[in-house]
């Protein structure tokens, strides 16, 4: 019965360092996983090393990415960092939005 209880502490924190950082860690894994598998054609994306580009073309293992005009780079799906969201910032106003503010 003591040999139990002089183990309970090293218990405790095997689970404890489980749920805070072996559990975590494994969710954004599979998390990055299905955000890699779920690109599709046309999405801006950035890769891990930090390069923006459009995906022009999906193949078996990696994606075709456009980074700029003209310019188009083969990558692995592993290297997808995320997807990037646009935000209001980066559209262009269009022509209306210009005649009120010269008026």
């Amino acid at each position: 019965m003591e040999g139990i209880v002089s183990l309970l502490p090293l218990v405790a924190i095997a689970l404890l360092f489980w749920l805070l950082i072996i559990r975590p860690a494994s969710k954004r894994q599979k998390d990055q996983a299905r955000m890699q598998s779920a690109v599709t054609v046309g999405e801006q994306v950035m890769l891990t090393s930090g390069i923006f580009g459009t995906v022009t073309e999906l193949t078996d293992d990696g994606l075709l990415l456009e980074i700029a005009p003209g310019v188009v780079v083969r990558v692995a799906r592993g290297a997808v960092g995320s997807i990037v969201q646009r935000d209001e910032s980066e559209i262009e106003p269009n022509d209306g939005d210009a005649e009120s503010e010269s008026n």
